[in-house]
């Protein structure tokens, strides 16, 4: 145990958020993604016993959004649902990512699902949660943690 580091945030997922650079994306799925081929080549992370909510409050304890781009986070679009149209398990997310100061609404995309797996392909990691909802999937987009420059 770390003091002020999320328990959560395995040794395995530490490593991964460390070895992240500027603009890498990491993917927060639910466990009906399609995770292991998708993560073909790159680290695919187990946590099993916990659902997506929890675990993207404890990966953006730790992780800096990329500010360089208006929408750095990512969430699957529901089939056969209007544009726009989030399931309570997105709203939830994207609500509580707004309580804690990490990005606004507006900062939140909804991709068509066969977009968002191509979209996964380029991502650096995969954490595979046990969420049972479907379409609860998220991609994260890593930003820097620097000072002001001098000028």
């Amino acid at each position: 145990m770390l003091k002020g580091i999320d328990p959560l945030l395995t040794p395995e997922l530490l490593k991964v958020l460390a070895e992240m650079g500027h603009g890498n994306e990491i993917v927060i799925a639910d466990a009906n993604f399609t995770a292991a081929s998708l993560a073909a080549g790159k680290p695919l992370i187990h946590l099993s016993g916990v659902g997506i909510a929890r675990t993207v409050k404890a990966v953006m304890s730790l992780l800096p959004l990329d500010q360089d781009v208006s929408q750095p986070i990512a969430f699957m679009q529901v089939s056969h649902q209007p544009a726009g149209w989030c399931s309570a398990l997105q709203k939830h997310v994207i609500d509580e990512l707004q309580a804690d100061g990490h990005a606004e609404e507006s900062q939140c995309e909804a991709i068509e699902r066969f977009a968002f797996y191509e979209r996964v392909k380029q991502a650096y990691a995969i954490v595979l949660t046990g969420e049972l909802q479907p379409y609860g999937n998220f991609i994260l987009k890593k930003g820097v943690i620097c000072e002001p420059l001098a000028g």
